[in-house]
C-alpha cells in the first residue's frame, strides 16, 4: 500500500536522522547531558523554565538524577530521538530545507 511505504520511509527518515544526531551528541557530551547542554539541547531559556516542566511533568524527554550528583540529567538517546521526531513534526507543516 501507498500509505503505509510513506509511514515506513518517513519512519526510518526520523531514525536515521536520530541515529546522526546521537553520534553527533555523544562524542560532545558522553551519553548523558546535564546543566547549560540540557538546557540548549532541549530549548529551555533558564534553569528556572527547566525546573517548572521538571515540576509539571512537561520535559519533553525522561529526565532523572544521579546519586550523589547534583542536577538533572537526560540520555543523549532520549535527546535525539525527540529532536529528529520534532523536526519531522514541524516538517508536516510546511516542507523545510535540509
Amino acid at each position: 500500500m501507498v500509505i503505509n511505504k510513506k509511514v515506513d520511509n518517513t519512519l526510518n527518515e526520523i531514525e536515521v536522522f536520530a541515529e546522526a544526531l546521537e553520534k553527533d551528541l555523544l562524542k560532545l557530551h558522553g551519553p548523558v547531558i546535564t546543566g547549560e547542554h540540557l538546557l540548549k539541547a532541549l530549548g529551555f531559556v533558564s534553569q528556572e523554565a527547566l525546573r517548572q516542566s521538571i515540576v509539571r511533568k512537561t520535559v519533553p524527554v525522561p529526565v532523572f538524577k544521579m546519586e550523589k550528583r547534583r542536577g538533572y540529567f537526560v540520555l543523549v538517546k532520549d535527546v535525539a530521538c525527540y529532536l529528529a521526531k520534532s523536526r519531522y513534526e514541524s516538517k508536516k507543516g510546511g516542507e523545510m530545507e535540509k
